[in-house]
């Protein structure tokens, strides 16, 4: 068994308005799907893809009115990357965060690649990676109305951060129980920590990656607006799913046991070092009940919320 790579990355805003301005019209990315926190439906959950929301394109936002800020720290998803087509789109990227005045540490390399570091309005820590010379999982297609020019668009997602504060037991995990593969490692962020390390899945490439941080010097993260909640991993098939299942029963590994999220299918765990899992099929995707004409213009809700949907509407503000 093995993951085809990242499925999507699931993260808190405070406000689903400011949220969707930033990443469709700065971001240029296509909000695929307009639905609700399927346990707690008063929250708006986002979700941020290509052109029709392939898996492993896929960023999405629980919305959460009133949570405070992010204290950042040790056991979290401390990074989300996101993938370009090439060096020359992140020249592009350079100005249009200057003109849009997004926060950036400009152009720089890391494990040979060209990235950008920045940060949304909530103090999401994002990265953008090219993918100039990328043989891993393949990329998908930005949106051809996005405001951002398509030869430049966000095609998925890139690697993923952990920072943590021991990498034994999350390696443990990676390796032995998710078949993670050890490919390398490059300088510490921090002047006196360990190295980062290097992990991929499937094919790999910059859409199946994880990098560990170990950090010594951190307390626990305490997370709000601008945090990520949880990363998941592809899956092919429910059939695949329910083997995935048994494998983590077997690790005794507490889990949520095989849940129906309507557009595709999730099995949840925690890693020792505290860090939430999912993971999810490819199958049906998101045009299970729009079309890719629409995606994302009314709200979508599974069926078994539909009957609630004059309430569930009254309780949502609009965010366009």
């Amino acid at each position: 068994m093995e993951f085809s790579g990242i499925h999507h990355v699931s993260a808190l805003t405070a406000s689903a308005k400011r949220n969707y301005h930033f990443y469709t019209e700065i971001l240029g990315m296509r909000l695929v799907k307009k639905s609700v926190n399927q346990d707690s439906p008063d929250m708006y959950h986002l979700f941020y893809a290509d052109e029709m929301g392939r898996p492993g394109t896929d960023l999405t936002f629980f919305e959460m009115l009133g949570v405070g800020q992010t204290y950042r720290g040790n056991n979290s998803i401390s990074l989300t990357g996101l993938r370009v087509p090439d060096d020359e789109a992140l020249k592009y990227w350079v100005e249009r965060f200057e003109h849009y005045q997004v926060k950036h540490q400009g152009l720089t390399e890391q494990l040979g690649r060209q990235v950008i570091f920045f940060e949304d309005p909530e103090g999401q820590r994002l990265m953008l990676v090219s993918d100039q010379n990328n043989q891993g999982v393949a990329a998908g297609i930005p949106w051809d109305k996005s405001p951002v020019p398509q030869k430049y668009g966000i095609t998925g997602l890139g690697p993923i951060r952990l920072t943590i504060p021991e990498l034994a037991l999350s390696e443990r995990v990676l390796t032995r129980v998710m078949g993670f593969r050890h490919v390398g490692r490059y300088p510490a962020y921090q002047e006196g920590q360990a190295e980062v390390e290097v992990y991929q899945t499937g094919q790999g490439g910059t859409g199946a990656e994880v990098h560990l941080e170990v950090r010594n010097d951190l307390s626990k993260e305490k997370p709000g607006r601008g945090s990520v909640h949880h990363v998941a991993f592809r899956v092919k098939d429910e059939q695949q799913l329910k083997l995935w299942y048994e494998r983590i029963k077997e690790e005794r590994m507490p889990n949520s046991g095989l849940i129906d999220r309507y557009y595709f299918k999730s099995l949840y765990f925690r890693e020792p070092n505290g860090i939430l899992y999912e993971l999810a099929t490819d199958e049906p995707g998101f045009t299970t009940d729009e079309p890719v004409e629409s995606l994302g213009e009314s709200l979508a809700l599974p069926p078994f919320l539909e009957g609630k949907r004059s309430a569930i509407e009254a309780q949502l503000a609009p965010i366009k």
